[in-house]
């Protein structure tokens, strides 16, 4: 049977009361890669994390403790061929929010805290547990697993009571797995500029990197989490003869640039298509810091479209593929803004430091070779609410409310 309110019994302390929950905004869960993708030292960790199904794991969770592995440890035990790579990953993942005071408090004997692993079923017996202890004399925390030991660094970020992401100076492996003997495959020994040279149109690029020195940079890191390379074809640099902006750069400039067209990751094509964080820091972001030397990358009328800020380039050849390292030809010379601006005439000038509004990806190369149904993936952690229609909801239920406490004063 309906329940009806009677007008009278309709105070005006109610309607605030539902005028208040219809105006509030709703509770979006915390997207973690996007979380990390701000510290570039945690480069690898993040895209290593945004390529398993633990984000997916994680979205749905709250009241977490990330331990998370900065990448000059990372880069000395690799994991990017473990066999249980996820699993490893969610071994870092603590089942409950930790903050400092909470570390600072463990008894010197320990405390078991639970992990994402343990819920897998895949962990027998306790073994998805880690135990955390505090050395009394030096405050020094430790989180020790049956087959190792990490030391917690630092607190990076805290969300009291949701999350908190502790730094930590080792692999965790759980128990049962063994890192070495899953790396099967044998080192990739890349001659990239061979590779550029047997592309038959990346001459242009080979020799600046050899003249650079950065291509021994490239190859010594063709290793942990490996290497994805954008390189742009002759025509991309013979569409620039018209302007000097790039050849009058300083060595050290141009070597920057070289970096710029670097992830330090390994993603084949299809991982390209559907990355999880759109904006992805580059070898130079490594050298720079956070938020600088930054590609967005996105699908765009079934290509890659990646954006600097100045130019929108396109992938059109895939020249290697192997895991660790991915070879991709693209359309354009990657400028980066930290660099290069645009002036009034939309002509790509260089400058000290500019930072020019983003420009949308535009359909002016849209081969369409790769197939599949456009989509564009999400800037991680963004409401998907317009703030804008929210704000003109609640003035519009804030008048209606001033109507009806008007009309209670005249009765």
């Amino acid at each position: 049977m309906a329940i009806t309110i009677p007008i009278s019994h309709f105070t005006p302390t109610t309607f605030l009361y539902f005028l208040l929950l219809s105006t509030s905004h709703p509770i979006f869960a915390i997207n973690i890669t996007n979380l990390l993708s701000s510290y570039p030292n945690l480069s690898d960790f993040t895209n290593i994390l945004s390529n398993t199904s633990v984000t997916t794991d994680l979205a749905q969770r709250s009241s977490l403790t990330i331990l998370a592995v900065p990448n000059n440890f990372l880069r000395r035990q690799p994991p990017s061929n473990a066999v249980n790579l996820a699993d490893i990953l969610r071994y870092h993942v603590l089942l409950e929010y930790l903050s400092w005071p909470d570390l600072k408090t463990i008894p010197p004997k320990g405390k078991v805290v639970t992990t994402l692993l343990q819920t897998t079923g895949r962990a027998p017996n306790n073994f998805g547990s880690v135990n955390i202890t505090r050395n009394s004399n030096t405050n020094t925390i430790t989180v020790h697993s049956p087959t190792s030991n990490a030391t917690i660094l630092e607190l990076l970020k805290t969300l009291p009571y949701n999350i908190s992401v502790f730094t930590v100076d080792s692999l965790l492996v759980p128990n049962g797995f063994d890192l070495m003997a899953s790396e099967t495959r044998p080192p990739l020994g890349l001659n990239i500029t061979k590779t550029l040279i047997d592309g038959h149109n990346f001459n242009v690029a080979a020799s600046m990197l050899i003249a650079s020195g950065v291509e021994e940079e490239f190859e010594r890191d063709e290793g942990g989490a490996g290497l994805t390379l954008f390189v742009p074809t002759d025509d991309a640099f013979s569409e620039m003869s018209s302007s000097r902006d790039f050849q009058s750069l300083p060595a050290e400039k141009k070597a920057v640039v070289l970096r710029f067209h670097v992830l330090h990751s390994y993603y084949p094509l299809g991982s390209l298509e559907s990355i999880v964080n759109p904006v992805q820091p580059t070898l130079a972001t490594e050298q720079n810091g956070a938020g600088s030397f930054t590609l967005n990358i996105s699908r765009f009328n079934g290509s890659v479209g990646i954006n600097t800020g100045i130019v929108t380039a396109f992938v059109t050849q895939t020249l290697f593929d192997q895991n660790p390292v991915a070879i991709f030809g693209v359309s354009k010379v990657l400028l980066p803004k930290e660099f290069f601006s645009i002036d009034v005439n939309n002509k790509t000038i260089e400058s000290g430091v500019a930072s020019p509004p983003e420009i949308p990806l535009s359909p002016e190369y849209s081969p369409g070779i790769y197939g599949g149904h456009l989509s564009s993936p999400p800037v991680l952690g963004n409401v998907t609410s317009s703030t804008t229609n929210v704000g003109k909801k609640g003035i519009f239920l804030w008048c209606i409310g001033f109507f009806y406490l008007l009309l209670l004063v005249i009765n």
